[in-house]
């Protein structure tokens, strides 16, 4: 099945389009066909809207020289991802009109993803009448969490009226790591405790016991847990309000502050990308070590706080755009946590610059990998086992 897998933001449609199907997947022989973004959507020199995006995209597929199809016909199946599936879905689903209201009942929850893959949702259905549409949800893996991870210490009626729990992000990702990990090891999800680290310009980490995940370090937004590229991370609620007030900030100012100014960008001062930082720090400058220690230190917290929750840990994953190509990042986490049995081999580590492997030194109990995420295939492969499954 030739799968296109879309996901839509607010100026950007990203796609790969997947050749897939159980068998393929079982062997590891999935083919991608195509990859490719469009950007700048709605600016005044750029895209007008999504549904032109994806007609480029399309445009694209079916290139008389470079493309990979002759017409859009021959997709088969989109796969869409959707960022907030709030308590209704725990599975990917097939898009029909009770599955959109649900969608569009989980927008004050992420108002600033839902409404734009929805967008993205509706101009392919219309580009794509004849292809079947499949929503997979950044928030579905975490639906496994127990409400003790999951709630929060508000007035319970008064969280419950507006949904304020814990909801966790990146769930994707997480759940490719837990499955290829398995997979390298030629057993079942189930047999394995780990700790997976998603760190990019947005980061989480994740605990999966005997392949559930038990908790998240983001919660109702993407604001919490680590510290991230422009967001804070974890901060005293009070310090917020207390700012807010010295300050006389407005909601809006805050949430730019919080968002879009903080983060390894607001500590550093230079920028929220680690490579930058990493210079900076090698060239003595304060502020931009404090950021990467700060950056360093929550994600060991992290580690030891999940490490405890799972009653051990079989292996700690590191992936994404930092977790995937920074070894000194890696080495600074890793580093203090011998008495966990977590434990480097320098060398590995230093090679493991986008590459799959185990970079754990030889005699450590548990295993820490380095595997590149693969969000989009596991969309593809979700959305051809949704079909299958009637």
């Amino acid at each position: 099945m030739k799968v296109l897998v879309l996901n839509c933001g607010s100026s950007s449609v990203k796609f790969q389009f997947i050749e897939t199907s159980p068998e393929l997947a079982a062997a590891g022989q999935d083919r991608l066909l195509a990859r490719g973004s469009v950007e700048r959507i709605g600016e005044s020199a750029g895209v007008p809207d999504h549904e032109h995006a994806i007609r480029l995209v399309l445009a694209s597929l079916t290139d008389p020289q470079r493309g990979a199809i002759r017409q859009p016909e021959e997709i088969d199946a989109v796969g869409h991802r959707m960022v907030h599936g709030g308590e209704h879905f725990r599975e990917p689903v097939v898009i029909d009109e009770g599955v959109l209201r649900a969608i569009e009942d989980c927008v004050p929850l992420a108002p600033l993803h839902n409404p734009h893959n929805l967008t993205g949702y509706r101009a392919s259905r219309r580009l794509l009448p004849h292809a079947r549409h499949v929503a997979v949800f950044d928030t579905a893996f975490h639906q496994t969490l127990p409400p003790k991870a999951y709630t929060y210490g508000l007035p319970y009626q008064l969280a419950l009226r507006h949904r304020l729990r814990r909801y966790g992000f990146h769930g994707t990702s997480h759940r490719y790591l837990m499955l290829r990990f398995a997979e390298l090891h030629q057993r079942a999800p189930e047999t394995f405790n780990l700790i997976t680290c998603h760190l990019g310009n947005g980061c989480s980490m994740c605990a999966i016991e005997r392949g559930r995940a038990v908790d998240c370090s983001l919660g109702f937004t993407t604001l919490v847990g680590l510290l991230m590229g422009t967001r804070t991370g974890d901060v005293d609620a009070g310090a917020i309000l207390q700012l807010m007030a010295w300050e006389q900030l407005s909601v809006e100012r805050m949430h730019e502050i919080l968002y879009k100014q903080s983060g390894l960008y607001g500590l550093s001062g230079i920028s929220n990308d680690v490579r930058t930082l990493l210079e900076h720090a090698r060239a003595g400058q304060a502020r931009a070590r404090l950021a990467l220690e700060v950056f360093c230190y929550g994600i060991q917290k992290y580690i030891g706080a999940y490490y405890a929750a799972l009653g051990g840990a079989d292996a700690v994953i590191f992936s994404a755009g930092i977790g995937e190509n920074a070894p000194e990042i890696r080495a600074a986490v890793c580093d203090p946590l011998g008495a966990l049995g977590i434990r480097l081999d320098a060398e590995k580590n230093a090679r493991a610059v986008g590459l799959e492997m185990d970079i754990s030194a030889a005699d450590a109990p548990v295993r820490v990998w380095v595997i590149p995420t693969n969000e989009e295939l596991l969309i593809a492969r979700d959305t051809v086992r949704c079909l299958a499954a009637g």
